[in-house]
């Protein structure tokens, strides 16, 4: 007989083990919906505020866009698309030219100072050396809540402006 009430309680510590793992499942189900329904209203609040996004944008559940350096350009030069410009370019890179009106946050310190970037829904474009750097800072910035940051594909190295400066100087 004592074999068998051994064997009752070994089967409830077994359920009790089993209802554990499987709280812990739900636990991580209920954050991975939690993240992609703020992944959601990211999106409802780019269309709402008439922002053109791409149908694979929404339909990947992606949290940050990536901007061709044509529509980057196109946006930079909009004087009515307000926007913040992050410039997250290593510090030792070697040939840094910089637009005047980034903030500049070197991805080395990035974990330490983008508290500076305070508003969490104004358009965010994040610029590298070449693009690498602010797709991390993208990945960064939305795991922390902020909404509508967007990467500038390519970084400085296809940043319009500076091939047209140097378009224009060879033909000067």
């Amino acid at each position: 007989m004592i074999a068998k009430h051994t064997n009752v309680f070994s089967q409830l510590e077994t359920f009790e083990k089993e209802i554990g793992r499987l709280e812990g499942k739900i636990l991580e189900l209920e954050t991975r919906i939690q993240k992609l329904f703020a992944i959601e209203r990211n999106h409802l609040i780019r269309i709402k505020n008439g922002e053109e996004i791409p149908d694979d944008f929404v339909q990947s559940g992606r949290a940050y866009l990536d901007l061709s350096p044509d529509k980057a350009w196109r946006l930079y030069r909009n004087p009515d698309f307000d926007f913040i410009l992050i410039d997250v370019t290593a510090k030792d890179y070697a040939d840094h030219k910089t637009l005047p009106e980034a903030v500049r946050i070197p991805w080395e310190d990035f974990a330490e100072r983008f508290i500076e970037i305070q508003s969490f829904t104004t358009p965010l474009f994040i610029i590298s050396e070449d693009g690498a750097n602010s797709v991390l800072a993208c990945e960064f910035l939305v795991k922390r809540g902020y909404f509508n940051c967007n990467n500038i594909s390519g970084g400085y190295k296809y940043w319009k402006g500076f091939r047209l400066e140097e378009i224009k100087g060879q033909s000067a």
